[in-house]
């Protein structure tokens, strides 16, 4: 009787509920601030310095954040929405029960940071770049990204979904339940640390040239 293959388990999300916020049509945002059940539309808040800034309930109805530095910021309880930012620096920051829906970034600097409970819906993002990060319960949905960086990182219950990827490296990256069926990638580095990565049998042949490289095997 041939052996069952190991059930695959998906991201676990929370869905985001928002009630009950403040609109805030002139947003004033401070260094080090928190700020609370508060929905944002149309807001600028580039090149500010908010490093340590923590946003909890809040939603986002279109925001710029170019060259902003939110570096160590937290985001709790968030949606938003149409974020747009040719730099986006946010390494070492939090995202918890957060939903992106339909960003445009370009270079997005998120090294060493805890994403738990993520879902990103649509949207373009040239470098992603979460070298060092861990991922926990991660959805991201018909998005295209150009580079995708998670050298380092660790990934449980992600999945990437109809999307888009030109390079994705995963030198030294530790994955469980990492499901990528279904989305197109170009190539794949770090093919060390594939363990815990779940294809389907058109990536595989995708892969077999890559692996029979790195494995120093010759097909004639």
């Amino acid at each position: 009787m041939a052996a069952r293959p190991p059930k695959i388990t998906g991201p676990r999300l929370t869905e985001v509920r928002l009630a009950e916020l403040t609109d805030d049509p002139a947003a004033d945002f401070r260094r080090g601030e928190k700020y609370d059940g508060v929905r944002y539309s149309r807001v600028a808040a580039d090149g500010l310095e908010l490093s340590g800034t923590d946003f909890a309930e809040c939603d986002f109805q279109g925001a710029s954040f170019n060259d902003t530095q939110l570096r160590g910021a937290g985001f709790r309880d968030c949606i938003l929405s149409e974020v747009y930012a040719p730099v986006f620096r946010a390494a070492r920051s939090t995202w918890r029960d957060v939903h992106l829906n339909n960003p445009r970034l370009g270079s997005a600097e998120l090294y060493e940071s805890g994403w738990q409970s993520v879902r990103i819906e649509g949207g373009k993002l040239d470098f992603l770049n979460l070298r060092g990060s861990k991922l926990t319960d991660v959805l991201i949905t018909g998005c295209i990204i150009n580079e995708l960086d998670l050298g380092s990182a660790t990934g449980t219950r992600v999945a990437l979904e109809n999307c888009t990827i030109g390079t994705l490296d995963l030198t030294n990256a530790r994955l469980k339940d990492f499901d990528l069926r279904g989305t197109d990638f170009r190539t794949i580095s770090g093919l060390g640390s594939l363990a815990g990565l779940v294809i389907d049998d058109y990536q595989l042949s995708l892969l077999a040239p890559l692996l029979a490289g790195h494995l120093g095997i010759r097909v004639e």
